[in-house]
């Protein structure tokens, strides 16, 4: 009321505040009108018809005053009266007219001003409250109560506020819908007046032929019946095949309909067949577990018992998926090798462990049936709808989750090319090439006797008519010239061969064994020292305490030293420790994420077979276990799942913080043992006689070890 009160006041003086558009600035105005309107006097409408007669009376009026002025004196004063009359008239029109607007925005500014009191009393309530509350409890409960409806308030903004883009879109949606329909519309009507005007041609041409015959003689007109009687057999024709045309019609859907239900019926049984195959094999993989169980419990004991054992368990190994009888449906049977080229059953010495890898490919193959349609499927279809590769989240789920073995050479390429685009040049390889075959290089004899022992399991590296071992030795050259402060270190072969399988390339598995080496791991990683390797031990050894601990508090009882086993794992990436489907697997996250796929996947290894280790009580056992307890993991989804949400929170920065931490407590060992290295060949100098330049080096050799 007060602001009411101000605005009168000013508009009263004559001065408007700039920037304030109110209806109460014409208050003094409508004071000085009419309170109410005439009831008499037309509306809007009349007022808008008389508005051209105004104008046109007016003027005639005028002019015919001024003409008979001087003959008609009181002619002109009456029409000048109907005149003024008439301005009169349409004048308080149109201040009715204003009148009536100036009422409505009258009635909207006291709804205005009612919300305003109903607020304004609302407010003085609250208020009141505020101040009648004894305690400060009472009046800060008033105030939370008084943020809460302010966040509410807040919340229903955003909603409505997502609730308007939604409708927008909407919207949007909906002119597309409609300018498609339009342009849709547009074509029928093109194509309905091209139809049409073909139909008025036609017809010309037909009452052209009718009327022909009629100016012709005879012999045309009986030409004419004949053609005419031509129509009509071509007519009952076209009937006929017409006819003939609906009921094949409705054949091929009838028969559309049987072969639909035909092949889905034909899919539920082959997904019946797999996961009846699937279940076989479990049953026989449990077949195979019982019988190493219970030959572990007979021993020597028995001898028959132990040689019916043996005879029974080599009849096992020697099963073919596809051999049970020449009718069964077999899906997708046990093969020799992998689309890799590895064993599917590896061909180890030790019985116990031949077994094993049967056991261990017949879980894989029941996995991969039970798997295919539920996972594989929707997975691949994923990849196919993928487009252009770009880093984002989704390409980190689909990477976690594994890449189907025909998209996986592009996606490693473009993820090679992601990590080494600011090394890579053209011509490049090539170049280190002729430079090794110039000069030979100090690694190439251990390179040459680390090519046999190269994935003896894998038939591209074992065949002697395979070009890969070539490939290998051309790669590992090129990079001992690429990078010749490590050259060469034991282990990058397998690195190198596993770039060799997928991309099948020299030059894009070059550029992979860069990635890996010069980008991906820390430096220092594969140096004579290996030092940054001996951190990233260490580094394990704290988060392994930290996420498993009952397993550490376990193996610190047996004195177990885990690096004896992860220290490979880490240098090669587990190409010698898991089976092929799982190891590609980690290799395509870890290709895009880094270092921390490593750390996850050894976490979730254990984490696997956490149980199986606690029941082992002695410390021998549980290092025979730890040597081959990685070739029985077999469930991949499984150890995904581990490895990315059971281990979690993993965050980047607690792995480096380690690093540092461990780097540095273990640079100052290295230091204090080469002063230790150095005080002791001094003593030895100084007690002893001379000692042989030979006897010097082995010692050092010694310490060094």
């Amino acid at each position: 009321m007060h602001n009411i009160r101000s605005n009168k006041q000013t508009q009263g003086t004559g001065h408007t505040p700039p920037g304030e558009d109110s209806p109460l600035s014409e208050e003094p105005q409508r004071e000085e009108q009419p309170s109410s309107p005439d009831p008499g006097t037309p509306g809007k409408d009349s007022a808008d018809s008389l508005k051209p007669p105004k104008s046109f009376l007016s003027t005639n009026l005028i002019q015919k005053a001024k003409l008979q002025s001087s003959t008609f004196p009181l002619f002109t004063e009456g029409l000048i009266r109907n005149r003024t009359a008439q301005e009169k008239v349409l004048a308080l029109e149109q201040q009715v007219l204003m009148l009536t607007k100036e009422l409505t925005a009258q009635k909207e500014l006291v709804k205005i001003l009612h919300k305003a009191l109903e607020a304004a009393q609302q407010e003085k309530r609250v208020s009141s409250m505020y101040l009648a509350a004894a305690e400060d409890k009472d009046r800060l409960e008033l105030v939370r109560h008084k943020v809460r409806q302010i966040a509410e308030l807040g919340r229903r903004v955003e909603a409505l506020e997502q609730e308007r883009e939604s409708l927008v879109q909407t919207a949007s949606l909906r002119e597309q819908q409609v300018q498609e329909l339009q342009q849709h519309v547009q074509l029928l009507m093109d194509k309905n007046q091209a139809k049409q005007q073909v139909i008025c041609k036609l017809s010309e041409k037909v009452t052209q032929d009718f009327m022909r015959p009629l100016a012709t003689p005879d012999a045309a007109n009986r030409d004419f019946l004949s053609q005419q009687e031509k129509m009509e057999h071509l007519k009952d024709d076209m009937e006929a095949y017409r006819t003939q045309n609906r009921f094949l019609n409705s054949e091929i859907h009838q028969v559309t309909k049987i072969w639909r239900k035909v092949a889905e019926k034909e899919r539920a049984l082959l997904m019946k067949c797999a996961y009846l195959q699937a279940k076989n094999c479990q049953v026989e993989s449990k077949y195979l577990a019982g019988l190493r169980r219970l030959q572990e419990a007979i021993g020597g004991e028995a001898s028959e018992c132990s040689e019916l054992l043996r005879q029974l368990i080599q009849e096992a190994l020697q099963w073919e998926a596809g051999d049970s009888s020449a009718d069964s449906v077999v899906l997708s049977p046990i093969s020799e090798y992998d689309e890799y080229g590895f064993l599917t059953v590896p061909n180890y010495e030790v019985e116990d462990l031949k077994l094993l890898a049967k056991i261990q490919a017949l879980e894989v193959h029941s996995h991969h049936l039970l798997a295919h349609e539920a996972v594989e499927r929707p997975l691949r279809e994923r990849w196919a709808a993928l487009g252009e590769l770009a880093p984002s989240a989704e390409l980190k789920q689909l990477l976690r989750a594994g890449v189907p073995h025909e998209h996986r050479p592009h996606i490693w390429r473009w993820l090679v090319r992601f990590r080494v685009q600011h090394l890579q040049a053209p011509g490049r390889y090539q170049e280190l090439l002729s430079r090794s075959q110039a000069c030979k290089h100090p690694a190439a004899r251990q390179i040459e006797l680390d090519l046999n022992r190269t994935f003896p399991n894998n038939k591209h590296f074992t065949c002697p008519t395979s070009s890969f071992p070539d490939k290998l030795r051309r790669v590992l050259l090129a990079f001992s010239w690429q990078n010749p402060t490590i050259g060469y270190c034991q282990g990058l072969n397998r690195l190198a061969a596993i770039a060799l399988l997928v991309l099948d390339e020299e030059e894009s598995a070059f550029w992979c064994l860069v990635a890996i080496v010069e980008v991906i791991m820390p430096a220092d990683y594969y140096s004579k020292t290996l030092l940054a390797s001996q951190v990233d031990q260490r580094v394990l050894q704290d988060l392994l305490s930290e996420k498993l601990p009952r397993l550490m508090a376990h193996l610190g009882q047996h004195r177990v030293d885990l690096s004896f086993i992860t220290f490979n794992w880490f240098l090669v990436v587990f190409a010698d420790s898991l089976i092929s489907n799982i190891l590609f697997q980690v290799w395509d996250a870890f290709l895009y994420e880094g270092t921390k796929v490593v750390f996850r996947y050894a976490l979730a290894i254990f984490k696997y077979n956490e149980e199986a280790i606690l029941r082992l009580q002695d410390g021998l056992e549980i290092y025979q276990y730890l040597r081959f307890f990685t070739k029985t993991i077999c469930n991949s989804q499984k150890l995904m799942n581990i490895a990315f949400n059971d281990m979690n929170p993993f965050p980047m920065k607690q792995l480096w913080q380690l690093r540092t931490a461990h780097r540095e407590r273990l640079e100052a060992e290295l230091h204090e043992l080469e002063q230790f290295k150095a005080e002791y060949l001094e003593t030895r100098t100084c007690q002893g006689p001379a000692v042989p330049e030979s006897c010097t080096s082995e010692d050092e050799g010694d310490l060094e070890a």
